[in-house]
């Protein structure tokens, strides 16, 4: 029985790794000066790495991203409407300063790359400041 929850365990904490990989992939790309001039400065972007790795671990998210504008991204696993307010809200909980952007089929389609996703603009999102009524 021990055996079988090291390895439920094992299971579990490396998917989390899988998901988080892209979290590292975007923050490398956005520090490393590929995608121009930052908005933020770059302890900002290290803040929002650990905020993507944790949201890299909810439920209903297959993959995050940091983006450039300052959010994060999602491609959600479930794309429906109880599934996606469950997660805003849980996001929302832990990080509510944060802003939470759920990437589209369109976004998917058009942005094929970490690169391009990272390029992604958040502006339709509502920040979790305004969710939250801290505005």
């Amino acid at each position: 029985m021990k055996q079988i929850a090291t390895i439920a365990l094992l299971f579990a904490v490396g998917t989390g790794v899988a998901h988080a990989d892209n979290c590292n992939k975007s923050r490398e790309y956005l520090l490393g000066g590929l995608s121009g001039e930052l908005i933020m400065p770059p302890q900002a972007y290290e803040g929002l790495f650990k905020i993507c790795v944790t949201t890299a671990t909810l439920p209903n998210v297959k993959d995050a991203y940091i983006l450039k504008d300052g959010a994060i991204a999602v491609i959600p696993k479930q794309d429906t409407i109880p599934a996606t307010a469950a997660t805003l809200s849980r996001f929302c909980d832990a990080n509510p300063l944060a802003t939470l952007y759920f990437l589209s089929r369109k976004d998917l389609a058009l942005a094929k790359t970490t690169s391009s996703i990272v390029q992604t603009s958040s502006a339709s999102a509502t920040p979790c400041k305004k969710i939250k009524g801290l505005t």
